[in-house]
């Protein structure tokens, strides 16, 4: 449609042949002509239905191009086609089309632009006034002397011409010439129509202009143009506009930089009184906002510096964080070389978590701010010491084969041993080093990071201090770190379950107890037991949720069997787990659910985790037991082992580590240590429990020697719940036999 309209008009303009006589004048003038222009308004208005953001814009715009169609046709009938004589009916129709055309633009702009910083704000005055000075100075200029013939109505018009023309520069300006191919088209058009009416108010004031010449193609130009905007607009103007994000480029600059030349050339052309004031002083308006530009632009530099600076800056130590960290590795890693390696250390202090507990989180905070001035002095340049969060640091060797970054671990590692004096208190506290290169073993950030993590969990369960990562297929290292994530599937999606080793009375035979041991059923690695679980879940920060699972999962399965064969389910607890006040009411509500009593269950801890927190873990067994539910000391031997330790301890029963029964029927030391313990669990009250039974002559010789429980591969395996279940009945019709 826009298409046939614009055709038709070429034939007013005079580029087509056109019939003799004056009513074929009238007839192109006034009907072919302006059809073009209906055709856009009605283009414009129908896309305000698909663009709501931008309706009233669009509305306007069309508004602009049907009226000013309206006040040409008016100017042609009333005043013969005679340019910018006065009209008073199309001088309306020409003001209400310029008032449309500020609205259209202003609502597009407000549509694409959410916040308007100061400095848009400047970027806008300045290249407005820019404008607006080099087009009163040498447009309009001349014909505001008193020589001059032009009446202020005639200077109205290409004023507003101006003006409008200033504003879309300020707009742009403002928009860093970031305009989508929507605004690009109407932009295009009303500088089309600004043009061509300054060519019109000069050539009509100068006595040349004649109708029907080549000027009326610009005009018809910009109604193309605002055709094709309308054509090509979508409904999210953001979207289109692309201010997902701003760039900084010479488009920021291009045009407040205009401005300020347009204004200077402005003054340096009115030297001497050649142009009017009211341009000089435009001028002179431009270049006093273009310096406060500049002030702005200075005060926003030093605060984007200093955002940037804290945004990589440790808040608490005043280290790189872990963002800097990573874009100076990047970097590095990029230039690392065989023969040039880069290596990092991947840092964790022991015992942080004893020092928060006990003297408190700002005691922690001094402790760690300490680790900044205690390593850096031992760096050299280009080293970075950046802290990653928590208790754990990184330290980045630039240029440091895999020899050289052991030995300066090693130096990390000995600065960080020596005692730390916080709130008056000397302090030690290990540290964990792990240590990893690249570009082999490691060709990029991430993969370093990882490598260094898999050494440093190393040299923490080895108590090594520091440990060099080197590639192993069978270390297992990559196994841990997967399971880590795949663990947290697995207690989501119930891939957990027990398997259930029963323990049997030394002096009968008769059940007395099973004990519940993890068992992972993995989609792809087959049935995987606590040896391959448990240290992920302890560095994943699991062990609580994942106790939770393994207690609910031995209550339901005791549950099975509790009615007919009374025999209780153990289960180990965590560090977590023991220092939970809540512990014991969730017990008793698992335990009244299934309609069990507190005698089905005995929870078992090993040394080290109740002595982690001595006080708190009391507490929280002395409810257990005042509960009924039996609590048991797992592994015994092998932590702190002291005896005032089990003089406190709230406990019912101690299990024997199988590293002192493995060879109690060999070992006659061994033997002397068991009986001794034996003698001593049973002055205090408590039953004991052998593990690792593995054959009869082990099993007679700890019965000689006082145990009261076996437990073992000479009992039996762990097992499912199922086959459980058939061992239960079966070893009491056997124990029964043996009775009889």
């Amino acid at each position: 449609m826009v298409v046939a309209a614009l055709a038709a008009a070429l034939f007013a303009t005079g580029v087509g042949p056109r019939p003799p006589g004056h009513a074929w004048d009238v007839l192109y003038d006034v009907v072919l002509y302006h059809l073009s222009w209906l055709a856009a308004g009605a283009a414009c208005w129908l896309t305000a239905r698909r663009a709501p953001r931008e309706a009233l814009a669009w509305r306007a715009l069309a508004t602009s191009l049907v009226v000013g169609a309206a006040g040409n046709v008016a100017r042609i009938l009333e005043t013969g086609q005679a340019g910018t004589t006065p009209s008073p009916v199309a001088d309306t129709c020409v003001a209400v089309a310029y008032g449309s055309l500020y609205v259209a633009l202003f609502v597009l702009i407000r549509a694409r632009v959410a916040r308007f910083l100061p400095s848009m704000w400047l970027d806008g005055v300045v290249a407005a006034l820019g404008t607006t000075a080099v087009g009163t100075g040498f447009l309009l200029g001349p014909y505001l002397t008193d020589s001059s013939h032009v009446s202020v109505a005639q200077l109205a018009w290409p004023g507003a011409d101006v003006l409008l023309l200033s504003l879309l520069v300020g707009v742009s300006a403002i928009l860093g010439v970031h305009l989508d191919r929507t605004l690009l088209c109407i932009a295009g058009a009303i500088a089309l129509f600004c043009v061509a009416d300054a060519a019109l108010f000069v050539l009509s004031a100068e006595g040349r202009y004649a109708d029907g010449g080549p000027l009326e193609l610009v005009w018809q130009a910009g109604v193309l143009l605002a055709a094709v905007a309308a054509w090509r607009t979508t409904g999210d103007p953001r979207r289109a506009a692309g201010q997902e994000g701003v760039r900084i480029t010479w488009r920021l600059v291009a045009l407040p930089l205009a401005g300020t030349l347009a204004a200077l050339a402005v003054l340096a052309a009115g030297y001497g009184d050649d142009l009017p004031d009211s341009a000089g002083w435009l001028a002179v308006g431009c270049v006093l906002a273009a310096l406060a530009r500049t002030a702005v632009t200075f005060r926003e530099v030093r605060t984007f510096a200093v955002v940037r600076q804290e945004a990589r800056t440790d808040e608490l130590t005043g280290l790189p964080n872990r963002r800097a960290l990573l874009e100076r590795a990047r970097t590095v890693v990029a230039g690392a070389t065989t023969t040039s390696p880069a290596a990092l250390l991947l840092l964790d202090l022991d015992g942080f978590k004893e020092v928060n507990d006990s003297l408190g989180h700002g005691a922690g905070d001094q402790l760690l701010c300490q680790v900044g001035p205690r390593v850096t002095p031992a760096l050299r340049p280009g080293e970075v010491l950046a802290r990653l969060g928590g208790d754990e640091f990184a330290v980045l060797l630039p240029a440091v084969d895999l020899d050289t970054a052991a030995e300066r671990a090693g130096v990390v590692h000995d600065l960080l041993r020596q005692p730390f004096e916080v709130d008056g208190i000397r302090l030690h506290v290990g540290v964990s080093i792990g240590v990893s290169t690249a570009p082999v073993p490691a060709d990029d950030v991430q993969e370093l990071l990882r490598c260094a993590d898999v050494a440093m969990y190393a040299a923490k369960t080895e108590r090594a201090g520091v440990h060099v990562y080197v590639p192993d297929p069978t270390s297992g290292s990559g196994e841990r770190l997967r399971t880590m994530e795949e663990l947290r599937t697995a207690l989501a999606e119930d891939q957990l379950d027990v398997h259930l080793q029963p323990q049997v009375a030394m002096d009968d035979g008769r059940t007395v107890g099973v004990e519940a041991l993890l068992r992972w059923h993995h989609p792809g690695r087959g049935l995987l037991g606590p040896a391959q679980v448990l240290p992920a879940a302890e560095q994943a920060g699991l062990l609580r949720p994942l106790t939770d699972t393994v207690l609910e999962r031995s209550l339901d399965a005791v549950a099975r069997w509790w009615d007919e064969h009374r025999v209780p389910v153990s289960v180990n607890l965590s560090a977590a787990n023991v220092a939970d006040l809540d512990l014991p009411g969730k017990v008793a509500a698992e335990l009244a659910r299934r309609g069990l009593p507190p005698a089905a269950l005995t929870l078992e801890l090993v040394e080290d985790t109740l002595m982690a927190d001595p006080e708190r873990g009391r507490t929280v067994l002395g409810e257990l037991r005042r509960l009924g539910v039996r609590t048991s000391i797992d592994d015994y031997g092998t932590g702190y082992s002291s005896l005032a330790y089990l003089r406190r301890l709230p406990a019912d029963e101690l299990k024997l580590d199988r590293s002192l029964t493995a060879d109690v029927d060999r070992d006659e030391r061994a033997a002397a240590i068991v009986r001794h313990t034996v003698a001593l669990a049973h002055d205090l009250g408590l039953s004991l429990v052998a593990e690792g039974v593995e054959d009869l002559t082990t099993a007679a010789r700890l019965a000689a020697l006082g145990c009261d429980v076996a437990q073992g591969y000479a009992v039996a395996r762990p097992m499912p719940v199922p086959d459980l279940l058939r061992w239960l009945a079966a070893h009491r019709a056997a124990t029964a036999r043996v009775r009889d």
